[in-house]
């Protein structure tokens, strides 16, 4: 158990960035862009968002504040390598020193690996995040970024990595290095007021599951422990309220504070209901949050004799009545239906005729070690039966 070794333990633990938070703050992305240097920002976004209030509140800032902005809208739900390398060119012909890169996590990913990638002459895959991989990076020309999300999610705004799709191998690998931190990340959640309810739940829910499974998972770090749970607390508090009422600004803004926490949090690890979601969303293009929702009760369960200990603790700092994991996952379970999340993949329009197929990956999936329990092929079959007919919890 963690802990019980740390006579000998070294580790390293780091945390993110300046991070700008509260209401009209992207009125400050003009002087964030200044301090990191950036005079001739790329804005990536999605095709989407860039027709939207968000962007166009960023680009006017940006002129407002003396800068030239161009704006390359290049991103998919799941993004993949083509994206980050037409980016790159955008990049290189229009001679951009930085990236603000404002939208989902998708945008911020993509924002983040075309600031990193237009340095390389690498392939993108040599820099997955397997060992020291990262230290084959150029690290002169890596443009710096400033971060803008406009759901409460993924929190890539406060990390050193970013998702993207193999399409040759349906895929999503983690691209990491030091570098691709975002050098301010601005937090305001004026610019989520118009995100939909089914968004608002899938995404809030992909911050949840990243709290949870960081708290849950074994190295020590209680830095990342501590962040975690108080970022399951902000969105107990809030994730209903910003479901229901979406122009609850003071919900809107503990939801983007919790996903930056998730986000921190999750240095420490993650497990499996991110091993699972990361090849369905790779093969069936599923949003990443809502399948993690799914997923998120059937891995507690299995998970149950690791972390009961753990969930109860945090059932009760929630304080819920009679605190227990029967407690804590009842409360994920009525979460789920009041802000109506499917309760199987078979729901979500998963097929079982690739159930082995995505075991294996999911076992190969970074995320996996991870786990509190040792996550095998067996297993992983095991969890995605369990959530297709709906057993088991």
């Amino acid at each position: 158990m963690p802990g019980r070794d740390l006579e000998t333990l070294v580790t390293s633990w780091s945390y993110p960035t300046r991070i700008l938070f509260g209401p009209g703050t992207i009125g400050r992305v003009a002087e964030a862009c200044r301090e990191a240097g950036i005079a001739r920002p790329l804005v990536v976004t999605d095709p989407e968002l860039a027709k939207l209030m968000p962007v166009a509140r960023c680009l006017e800032a940006l002129a407002s504040g003396g800068l030239a902005p161009a704006l390359f809208t290049g991103v998919r739900p799941n993004p993949t390598e083509e994206n980050v390398r037409e980016g790159v060119q955008v990049l290189r012909t229009g001679d951009h020193d930085g990236i603000v890169a404002i939208g989902g996590g998708s945008a911020l990913d993509v924002g983040k690996l075309v600031a990193f990638m237009a340095a390389q002459k690498r392939p993108i895959w040599d820099f997955e995040d397997i060992g020291d991989n990262w230290k084959r990076a150029e690290t002169a020309g890596i443009r710096p970024v400033v971060a803008i999300p406009t759901t409460a999610g993924t929190g890539s705004e406060v990390g050193r990595a970013g998702v993207v799709t193999d399409p040759a191998s349906h895929r999503k690998r983690v691209i990491f290095h030091p570098l691709m931190m975002p050098k301010t990340a601005i937090l305001d959640p004026q610019l989520t007021l118009g995100l939909p309810p089914r968004l608002t739940a899938w995404t809030g829910m992909d911050a949840l599951s990243h709290c949870i499974e960081a708290y849950c998972a074994p190295a020590f770090h209680p830095l990342s422990d501590g962040v975690a749970v108080e970022g399951v607390r902000q969105i107990h508090k809030a994730l209903v309220v910003a479901f229901e009422d979406g122009s609850d600004i003071a919900a809107r803004g503990r939801m983007l504070a919790a996903s930056a926490m998730g986000a921190v949090a999750f240095q420490k690890g993650l497990g499996a209901v991110h091993a699972l979601s990361h090849p369905i969303g790779a093969i069936y293009d599923t949003h990443h949050g809502l399948t993690n929702a799914v997923l998120l009760p059937y891995v507690l369960a299995h998970n149950y004799e690791a972390i009961e200990t753990r969930i109860t603790r945090l059932a009760a700092f929630l304080g819920l009545p009679q605190p227990s994991f029967g407690a804590f996952l009842d409360w994920i379970l009525e979460l789920r239906q009041r802000l109506g999340i499917p309760h199987t993949l078979q729901e979500l329009g998963i097929p079982r005729d690739r159930f082995d197929e995505l075991a294996r990956m999911a076992v190969e999936d970074p995320t996996a070690a991870g786990n509190p329990t040792p996550l095998t092929v067996e297993v992983a079959r095991q969890l995605l039966e369990d959530a297709f007919t709906g057993e088991g919890v």
